[in-house]
């Protein structure tokens, strides 16, 4: 295991270094302190016995009056390599004999600082030696006296203590030199401890503390990358061992944590996911945080691809509302609804509602909004049929009126154009001209009678028995009774020829009905000079198209052209393709259309094939 620089390691280096240096440092100081003291103390006894020394045989020779044997004493202990100087005084300070000649400011006078250093004192706390600073540096002084003994009286007076004061001076300056050399000895080799014993501490805070710390930070790191049964050795007796087994039993419980709410989670993505409703969880930023299955479905994207993302730029597409309510509920810290239009993947139209809740933190302010998104599609369905039956049943009572009202002068007009028609068969000229108008007013009479019956059965909620229609025949009656209409409006109309056999399920009087409404709504829609055509196409389901090359209708206006009483032309009723839409649907059609304003429009009628087209399709 590499043993990595980190704070804990620099911080551990430099304080057993410093420790250990200072442990050194205090120990050297205390060694020189203790080191100079005994060095001075040597030098101490050794010039008190060489004074000694000299003071017997300067006594010795002052019985016998030789003074040049003195002087040669004196200047000989004076040239020791140790020795500074020799001086021998008279009792009254006054310069006898020295072993180097004195300056003339000496300071061996009382009143000097040098001598002052022990004249200050009491006579009982005077020592026989001091380290003391001259002018030539530092010096260890030892004062010896000359007492008057009784040998000396037959020279000296008496009445006096002493006859003089012997001055060695050794220097201090050389002891100072040595102890400083043996302190730089002793410096590096305490440097050289030093580092051998950080060194030797190092590898033992490495072996047994720092390697075993590491797997700490190893097994910590692998149980947050994901590996929860990584544990740490806890084998021994020691404090790290008692800390691994604690450590070990938190991170049992750590992971027991973890599972308990990663099932938790597992959980409760599954109920969101169950449900139909799209849910997803957006910060303040609007990016998607959280989805479940039925919003990724609406996106039209992975899971993958959706969390970290703007929702402006994976639900693009999705919301239509004016306003967006995400935005309103992170302004506003209330919940928001709203309705959106949303695209299918197959075409069609889906409407959602979305429901937008605020989730706060302890100030108060907006952390995320949860978005539900509500497929309401099949609840305006139910809404819009509801809204139609109320109109139906409306329409139904005013039709029910009308066609009782309607069919007393209907039956007079067709008894009087049937007498007409019998008046004018077998002539000629106006006679037959007569004749082919009573024929078109009789059929357009009897279609009326036929209208007023479908609306008392529709009024009476009864269905019309209906019959299989041969689509021929329908459409040439059709073609036939628009004839006179569109040439009043100057408008070509092209029908098509129908593959015979074709056959829809459906009343032959609705199903006329809703083409000659269909047909109408297309001449006029153009100007003079247009072309409205109509085609079959066989099938599966089977399929009339109106074509014309009109007007067009807004794409607003789409969606509203089926409602009843809506009508794009003035003076309309809006009554026409609201029932041709209804007469489509009771036998299991219905009516598309697709326009382009300034272009035209086509309107496609789409009727379930029956069993004698399918077979003749097999065939």
């Amino acid at each position: 295991m590499r043993l990595r620089l980190t704070s804990m390691t620099v911080g551990l280096a430099v304080a057993i270094t410093a420790a250990v240096a200072l442990a050194c440092g205090v120990g050297a100081w205390a060694y020189s302190v203790h080191h100079f003291e005994a060095l001075l103390e040597t030098a101490r006894t050794t010039a008190l016995a060489e004074g000694e020394l000299i003071r017997a045989a300067l006594e010795h020779q002052m019985m016998e009056n030789d003074r040049s044997l003195i002087a040669r004493m004196i200047e000989s202990f004076g040239r020791q390599p140790h020795v500074e100087n020799v001086v021998l005084l008279d009792r009254l300070g006054n310069e006898r004999f020295t072993s180097k000649p004195l300056p003339p400011d000496n300071d061996l006078t009382i009143g000097s600082p040098t001598c002052q250093s022990c004249h200050r004192l009491p006579p009982d706390q005077r020592g026989s030696s001091r380290v003391i600073e001259t002018r030539g540096g530092t010096i260890l002084r030892t004062v010896v006296p000359i007492r008057n003994a009784e040998a000396c009286h037959s020279c000296h007076d008496a009445s006096q203590r002493m006859n003089g004061i012997l001055i060695l001076d050794v220097n201090a300056g050389e002891i100072r030199a040595s102890l400083n050399q043996d302190l730089r000895w002793m410096v590096v080799g305490n440097g050289a401890i030093t580092l051998l014993l950080v060194g030797a501490i190092s590898i033992i805070v490495r072996v047994f503390v720092l390697r075993r710390l590491q797997r700490f930070e190893t097994t910590a790191r692998l149980i947050a990358a994901g590996d929860l049964d990584r544990r740490v050795p806890a084998e021994g007796t020691d404090t790290i061992s008692w800390l691994a087994r604690e450590f070990n039993a938190m991170a049992d419980s750590m992971t027991g944590l973890v599972s308990e709410v990663r099932d938790q989670r597992e959980q409760l993505e599954t109920i969101i996911n169950s449900i139909d409703d799209g849910i997803a969880v957006l910060d303040a930023k609007r990016t998607v945080i959280a989805a479940n299955d039925a919003f990724l479905q609406r996106t039209g994207y992975r899971r993958a691809e959706v969390l970290g993302c703007s929702c402006t730029s994976v639900a693009s597409g999705m919301c239509t509302a004016t306003d967006c309510p995400t935005l309103s509920c992170l302004a506003s810290g209330e919940r928001q609804v709203r309705l959106s239009e949303r695209r299918r993947p197959d075409g069609g139209v889906a409407w959602e509602e979305i429901h937008t809740s605020p989730i706060h933190d302890a100030s108060g302010r907006v952390m995320f909004v949860v978005e539900v998104w509500r497929d309401i599609s099949d609840r305006r369905a139910a809404e819009a049929r509801l809204a139609e039956s109320h109109r139906l049943a409306s329409l139904g009572l005013l039709a029910s009126g009308f066609s009782h009202e309607l069919n007393t002068p209907l039956s007079t007009v067709l008894m009087c154009v049937e007498a007409i028609l019998r008046e004018g068969q077998g002539g000629a000229g106006d006679a037959a001209r007569i004749a082919d108008s009573a024929t078109i007013a009789r059929e357009q009479v009897l279609r009326c009678s036929s209208i007023t019956q479908h609306f008392l059965r529709m009024s009476r909620g009864q269905r019309s028995p209906g019959d299989v229609v041969a689509l021929a025949g329908a459409i040439a009656a059709v073609s036939r009774l628009i004839d006179p209409t569109a040439r009043a409006h100057q408008v070509t109309v092209d029908v098509e020829p129908v593959v015979p056999g074709l056959h829809v399920r459906a009343d032959e009087a609705d199903l006329q009905h809703a083409l000659i409404n269909l047909l109408l709504n297309a001449i006029q829609a153009c100007r003079p000079g247009g072309r409205v055509r109509l085609a079959v196409d066989p099938g599966d389901p089977l399929r009339i198209r109106v074509t014309d090359d009109g007007c067009g209708i807004a794409p607003e206006q789409q969606k509203r052209i089926f409602e009843p009483f809506f009508s794009l032309r003035n003076g309309g009723t809006g009554l026409g393709l609201f029932l041709s839409l209804n007469f489509v649907r009771q036998w299991g059609g219905d009516i598309v259309v697709e326009s382009t304003p300034g272009v035209g429009s086509t309107f496609e009628v789409r009727f379930p094939a029956t069993a004698v087209d399918l077979r003749a399709v097999a065939s």
